[in-house]
């Protein structure tokens, strides 16, 4: 595509984004009402959950083709009704834009793309996995498949000549080099397959676009090419994975795809992955994904939260990026509560994040050097919040994390009522290496913060205390 179309697209474009999560028909119905949560039954498995469910924090990357227009990840491209899908300018036609948006292929050419980078931050920032797009719904491939040529290492893709062509591999491998754990986002939707939507309709939603009962060879076919493709993926080029985690999992309202069959390929590979067949509620749900908010209550079961750092999922200029304030208290909220947060950064077309991306990570580094110890490894503990205050909980210790509003100074007193400390010298403030002065009242504690310590905090937001209680 020449580069003035590109041009001419993206700003027409830029205008219209809307924000949008990569699932936007989530279940917003209370956690209650969902079925009950299914262990799996291989040991292994269950103790992949159990370590992971101590990591707590990790980082979500979306990226694409679509970064060069900054507009939502592959869904200006699904015929559905919804304003995330209505980025295409009014007048163009359907099939001409999809053309176009095919094209972006030929031009995408990341040349800063630097992974060991983003695993520096992210490490830095107390993060302990990744979990990257390998294929999102548009299909385009981020990793080198053998089984599409809808790929960044395609000979018309300009960045296949490159030493980091292989994007997904060279992530896996920067995060891993830093102790991380790596995942690999999968989409089951491909809408530049031609036996997800055949050529011979036209597509009419997310779903397939034919009924797969009258056209058995080409479900068949789907299915042997999504098993083809996580084969590939989990069979040892691209290194040990602690998850699948699954995206658009239906593709059809009449047959579901034949997870059995995948299960049985990517575990007899690498059998103590974690399958997250999201939003399933089935044994290859492994845990699950509450998008963009925090449930009101602890759950029960592994969880974890995907929230954007910016306000879309995707590359998007200029975008508006959450205070650190905002995200670490939302990361204490969400530990508390028993959950893990997957933190979303969109890379641009050029390979980078944006400076307010890693100016965030660099904050939320500089605050977990402080109070790491009352995240990682912890465990929820009831009441799990009292009025601004979230506990979280390890051997015999509780923190108590205080969620000062944006600009409030330390506080001088900190009341408790759920927890006693056992001693005289059983109350410390993070960073801060002298016990706290504390006494007994009618309903809990009184912590005395001196004035000093508030004049100078070891941390400048979220204030955490540790307190002994056995």
């Amino acid at each position: 595509m020449k580069k003035k179309v590109i041009a001419s697209l993206f700003t027409m474009f830029i205008g219209g984004i809307a924000v949008f999560a990569q699932d936007p028909m989530v279940d917003k119905k209370n956690t209650d009402s969902k079925p009950p949560y299914i262990y799996p039954e291989e040991s292994i498995v269950r103790e992949n959950i159990e370590k992971w469910q101590d990591m707590k924090f990790g980082m979500f990357i979306h990226w694409g083709t679509y970064s060069q227009w900054g507009i939502v990840e592959s869904w200006s491209i699904c015929p559905e009704a919804y304003k995330f899908c209505m980025v295409r300018p009014e007048g163009m036609n359907y099939f001409d834009y999809v053309r176009k948006y095919e094209d972006l292929k030929k031009t995408f050419n990341p040349v800063k793309f630097n992974p060991e980078k983003w695993a520096g931050a992210a490490e830095y920032a107390g993060m302990k996995y990744v979990v990257f797009t390998t294929k999102h719904h548009d299909g385009f491939n981020m990793y080198d498949t053998q089984y599409s040529d809808y790929k960044i290492t395609d000979v018309e893709c300009p960045f296949h000549t490159d030493a980091n062509a292989d994007i997904a591999k060279r992530i896996f491998d920067a995060f891993r080099g830093k102790g991380m754990m790596a995942g690999a986002y999968y989409s089951i939707a491909d809408w530049n397959n031609n036996d997800y939507w055949w050529d011979y309709f036209p597509p009419k939603d997310r779903n397939i676009n034919y009924p797969p009962e009258m056209f058995p060879e080409k479900w068949q076919r789907l299915n042997d090419f999504i098993n083809n493709q996580l084969n590939e993926l989990t069979g040892g080029k691209y290194g040990n994975l602690g998850m699948l985690w699954f995206d658009l999992c239906d593709a059809s309202p009449d047959r579901h795809p034949q997870w059995e069959r995948f299960a049985k390929t990517v575990r007899t590979n690498q059998p103590g992955i974690m399958m997250v067949a999201r939003h399933t509620n089935t044994i290859y749900e492994n845990y699950r994904t509450p998008e963009q908010k925090i449930p009101d209550r602890a759950l029960d079961y592994p969880w974890e939260a995907c929230m954007t750092m910016a306000t879309q999922w995707s590359y998007k200029p200029d975008d508006s990026y959450k205070s650190t304030h905002d995200i670490l208290t939302t990361l204490v909220q969400i530990v508390s509560r028993g959950g893990n947060f997957l933190l979303n950064v969109g890379p641009g077309p050029d390979g980078e994040l944006a400076p307010e991306a890693y100016q965030r990570l660099k904050e939320i580094g500089d605050w977990m050097q402080v109070n790491s110890e009352g995240i990682h490894g912890t465990k929820a503990i009831a009441p799990y919040k009292e009025d601004r205050i979230a506990f979280t909980s390890k051997d015999n210790n509780v923190y108590a994390f205080y969620l000062n509003a944006k600009d409030e100074y330390m506080p001088s007193v900190v009341k408790i009522r759920s927890f006693v400390p056992v001693s005289a010298k059983s109350v410390f403030l993070m960073g801060h290496n002298r016990p706290l002065k504390w006494k007994k009242t009618g309903d809990g504690i009184e912590i005395i913060i001196p004035e000093s310590v508030r004049k100078n905090p070891p941390c400048d937001l979220v204030w955490g205390v540790k307190l002994k209680i056995k």
